[in-house]
């Protein structure tokens, strides 16, 4: 799903032992993530919104942001990180259980 040879960014090597695997990069990075979506899209809300705010509507765009810039984070890490190409998830990652 990586988009780094496509593009010509790879040259298909194996990223070194001590690197993070790509699942755990992901999940970090949407975590990270998640909490600035929050609070950017509660500020957003804010703006939009100024007096008239209420609790739930705060939440609710609060937690779409979260959603919403945690997911595009993840899928930006997949596509483009060196430890997301097939052969470093194939050598490094841990096979999901069945």
């Amino acid at each position: 799903m990586a988009l780094r040879k496509a593009l010509g960014w790879s040259e298909g090597e194996l990223m070194r032992a001590e690197a993070k695997p790509c699942s755990r990069l992901m999940r970090q990075t949407a975590a990270i993530f998640s909490f600035g979506g929050a609070l950017s899209f509660w500020v957003l809300c804010r703006l939009h919104y100024g007096p008239r705010i209420t609790i739930p509507r705060s939440l609710r765009w609060a937690s779409t942001g979260a959603v919403t810039v945690s997911g595009t984070s993840a899928l930006l890490v997949r596509l483009f990180s060196p430890e997301c190409e097939p052969q470093n998830i194939a050598a490094y990652d841990k096979p999901l259980r069945q």
